[in-house]
């Protein structure tokens, strides 16, 4: 088994951050994106967490992303923030965008924030998240470079595009937390396999010649299967149409790889939609939303939506995290 070092969660946001800005980023823009790779850490989402710190500060190194890029915001209507990512990361263009979006959609109602010119937004759930925590139901999409392809096709048009919904629960946290991509699993999921050399499930992604492998390096030279088929890729589409076409982002079939130092910066987009529900509702969100994870949660077997990221906060907070050592040292021989 892998040499491992427990950390507690502070500690994983501090050797972020001093990691993020020895390669180049500023510190204002290392603090948030540190502050989200703990927070993925904590969940136990490993493969947005450390894992990505090498690809991050290699990003930075070659000029893929701008490490000292300064958001720049607009507000041309009430409801509507645009924020212009400078080519730098996604993570502190989103927190200055929603500084605007949260008043906004408490204001009118309803406030939509479009991103663009941005970069990997890490786990898209961390950010609707925090919608939630404001009393807010928080929509957002995010797209990607393109790695699924059209049902019945074989060359990728867009990418995994994640979605999520969180809906708040009154008390500064999510009641319930959807946040899932258009494939049937994350492109980051088949990275991790090939990295480690072991092979994926059938189902998962398709050969460059349109056949199902097991083979993650094949797979990652072919395309990643979509969830339930060609509804998967309606889903895809829809996040490209919002998250790309309507912000004005570079589409994934000309974004370049998240990963690797080919291309120049991805310039891809994200789009979030603040939903003031308190007053959609009339004043009932929080009973018809307690009804339904009720009638949810009464279920034997079945786990809420989020409920499992939950569980895996209380054992960080509690134990703290184990980190390969390996992946530390691969930061830090980034600096060598």
């Amino acid at each position: 088994m892998a040499d491992t070092t427990r950390m507690s969660v502070a500690e994983i946001e501090e050797f972020a951050a001093g990691m993020l800005q020895a390669a180049g980023t500023s510190p204002d823009n290392a603090a948030p994106l540190a502050k989200a790779i703990a927070a993925a850490e904590r969940e136990g989402i490993a493969s947005h967490g450390l894992m990505y710190l090498p690809i991050y500060m290699e990003h930075v190194k070659c000029g893929k992303v701008s490490g000292t890029a300064v958001p720049g915001v607009t507000h041309p209507k009430p409801g509507t923030i645009l924020v212009d990512a400078g080519t730098g990361f996604a993570h502190p263009a989103i927190a200055i965008g929603f500084a605007a979006l949260v008043p906004a959609a408490q204001a009118c109602g309803i406030a939509v924030l479009a991103v663009s010119n941005s970069y990997n937004c890490g786990v898209l759930g961390y950010h609707t998240e925090a919608l939630a925590a404001e009393g807010l139901l928080g929509i957002g999409f995010t797209n990607s470079p393109a790695s699924i392809a059209p049902a019945g096709g074989a060359k990728p048009v867009i990418g995994t595009n994640p979605m999520s919904v969180a809906a708040p629960d009154g008390a500064g946290g999510a009641a319930l937390l959807i946040d899932q991509s258009a494939s049937v699993v994350a492109k980051s999921e088949v990275m991790k396999r090939a990295r480690e050399g072991e092979p994926i499930p059938l189902g998962w992604a398709l050969d460059a010649d349109g056949n199902p492998t097991e083979d993650a390096d094949a797979a990652l030279k072919g395309s990643m299967a979509p969830a339930a088929g060609y509804k998967g890729v309606g889903w895809g589409l829809l996040t490209e149409l919002l998250a790309a076409v309507a912000t004005g982002a570079t589409l994934g079939i000309d974004a370049s790889p998240f990963s690797g130092t080919k291309g120049g910066p991805p310039r891809t987009g994200q789009m979030f939609i603040a939903i003031d529900v308190a007053t959609t509702s009339g004043g009932a969100f929080a009973e018809r939303l307690s009804a339904l994870t009720a009638a949810i949660g009464a279920q034997e077997g079945v786990r809420l939506p989020g409920a499992k990221r939950a569980a895996a906060r209380a054992r960080a907070d509690a134990e703290g995290v184990a980190v390969p050592t390996a992946i530390l040292d691969k930061a830090r021989a980034l600096l060598a």
